[in-house]
């Protein structure tokens, strides 16, 4: 009898678990029992078999395709200039095993999965792999219960304000869509220049201006000429766009 006096103390500490999380998250899922799959992990699994539950992995299947199709729409649209070719490179930044822990990580996600107990001792809740899983079971569960629309919207809130701050533009190449836009729309020449230096030479910041037929579109600053270079050219991008919607 104390087995199943611990199963349903278990049970109720689940429901408790899941019924936080979905306050947290401010979504009330239909079918719950596709959240609490999204957080169930294999060894929680293998460790109760004579209970129906299933692990993530399908989830996470389903979760890595919808996430691939989101953030392409979002990215087709909100960088009218790239080329396939980068649209792909800054997909798979955003897409990437630690770019998922983290968004997985600030929404605290580490406390809600369903672990065994090997895997709970040997620090699994906070293994990347385990964390960027889950983040994509969420994202798959999420999808079923609520639509592809409220997944939009969910990414609205966790990682499309991300790119707009250019979290991930180290893999962006700025410089050569504006050089695209120019030379689309053919009004005129743009020059970069250095217009400071700072700094000890082991710590230099530079600041840099780009120009489009002598008119200032945008500065950079970044610890490279490059660098600066390319986040003037971010800018310059942002106020033609600007003056041609």
């Amino acid at each position: 009898m104390r087995k199943n006096g611990k199963e349903t103390d278990l049970n109720r500490a689940n429901e408790q678990l899941f019924k936080e999380l979905q306050n947290s998250l401010g979504i009330l899922f239909s079918n719950e029992k596709l959240l609490k799959q999204a957080f169930t992990h294999s060894s929680y699994v293998n460790e109760h078999r004579r209970k129906p539950f299933e692990d993530n992995e399908r989830l996470e299947f389903l979760g890595d395709a919808v996430l691939e199709l989101t953030i392409s729409q979002f990215l087709f649209n909100k960088y009218p200039t790239m080329t396939e070719g980068e649209l792909t490179k800054l997909r798979a930044a955003i897409v990437c095993e630690p770019s998922l822990v983290s968004f997985a990580s600030e929404l605290g996600f580490g406390k809600f999965i369903l672990l065994g107990k090997g895997e709970e001792m040997t620090g699994g809740r906070e293994r990347p792999a385990l964390l960027a899983d889950v983040f994509e079971a969420f994202i798959g569960a999420l999808f079923l219960d609520k639509g592809l629309d409220v997944v939009i919207k969910f990414l609205e809130q966790v990682v499309y304000p991300k790119i707009n701050a250019g979290a991930f533009s180290h893999v962006m190449d700025f410089k050569s869509q504006l050089q695209e836009f120019i030379q689309r729309d053919g009004i005129g020449v743009i020059e970069y220049r250095v217009l400071q230096e700072k700094g000890p030479a082991h710590n230099k910041e530079f600041v840099s201006k780009v120009t489009l037929n002598g008119e200032e579109l945008g500065t950079g600053t970044g610890k490279s000429k490059k660098e600066a270079e390319q986040h003037a050219a971010q800018m310059a991008l942002e106020v033609l766009k600007t003056k041609t919607t």
